[in-house]
C-alpha cells in the first residue's frame, strides 16, 4: 500500500512539473515589410518552436529563417541572401525573455489577460533588447500567447537599396501567435 501511495505521489508531482512548461512547435510569426510603394514584402513561418514557463514567465521562441514563406519567390530569395538574412550563416532566430508582471495571470482561470515582455531578439547573431506588450489567453488546457512588435532592420545589420527606396519598410511589424 505504501509503495502504490509513493507510485501515485512521484506521477502527480511529475505530471505538476510538466504542467508548468508548455511547448509547442507550430506557433506563427508573421514578418509585414510593407509600404506604400510595395505590399509584397510580407511572409509567415507556422513552424516556430515556442515554450512558457507558467511559474517563472519565462517565454522562448526559434523560427527557422529558411520557414518563412512570401507570396514572391524573388523577395524570398532576397530575405534569405546574404544581404539580408544569410539564413546559410545565421539559419534561425530567437527570443528569450520573460513575462514582466507574471502576477496579473491566472493560469488555472479561463481569461484574457495584457501583459508586458520583455527580453532578448536575436537575428543574425545580433542581440538586441525588446519590450513589447502581450496577451494570454487561457481556455481549458490550452493557453494562447500573441505578441506584436516592430524592429528596426538596421539594428539588425540589414540594409540595402530596396529599404532605402521605400519598398521595405525599415521598421517591419513582427506578429507571434503561439497556441500551447
Amino acid at each position: 500500500m505504501k509503495k502504490t501511495i509513493l507510485i501515485l505521489s512521484f506521477i502527480a508531482i511529475t505530471g505538476a512539473l510538466f504542467a508548468q512548461k508548455k511547448t509547442t512547435t507550430s506557433a506563427i510569426v508573421k514578418f509585414d515589410a510593407s509600404t506604400k510603394i510595395d505590399d509584397l514584402p510580407k511572409a509567415e513561418n507556422k513552424t516556430v518552436i515556442a515554450a512558457l514557463n507558467t511559474e517563472t514567465g519565462a517565454i522562448a521562441f526559434e523560427a527557422s529563417v529558411k520557414n518563412f514563406a512570401f507570396t514572391n519567390p524573388m523577395i524570398q530569395d532576397h530575405f534569405n541572401g546574404g544581404n539580408w538574412m544569410n539564413s546559410d550563416k545565421f539559419p534561425s532566430f530567437t527570443y528569450k525573455g520573460t513575462i514582466t508582471d507574471l502576477s496579473a495571470v491566472n493560469f488555472t482561470k479561463e481569461g484574457t489577460y495584457k501583459v508586458s515582455t520583455e527580453g532578448t531578439l536575436t537575428v543574425k547573431g545580433v542581440d538586441q533588447k525588446i519590450t513589447a506588450p502581450a496577451t494570454i489567453v487561457v481556455k481549458g488546457t490550452s493557453i494562447v500567447a500573441s505578441a506584436d512588435f516592430s524592429i528596426k532592420l538596421s539594428d539588425f545589420g540589414i540594409t540595402g537599396a530596396p529599404i532605402d527606396a521605400g519598398k521595405v519598410a525599415k521598421e517591419p511589424k513582427i506578429s507571434v501567435n503561439a497556441v500551447l
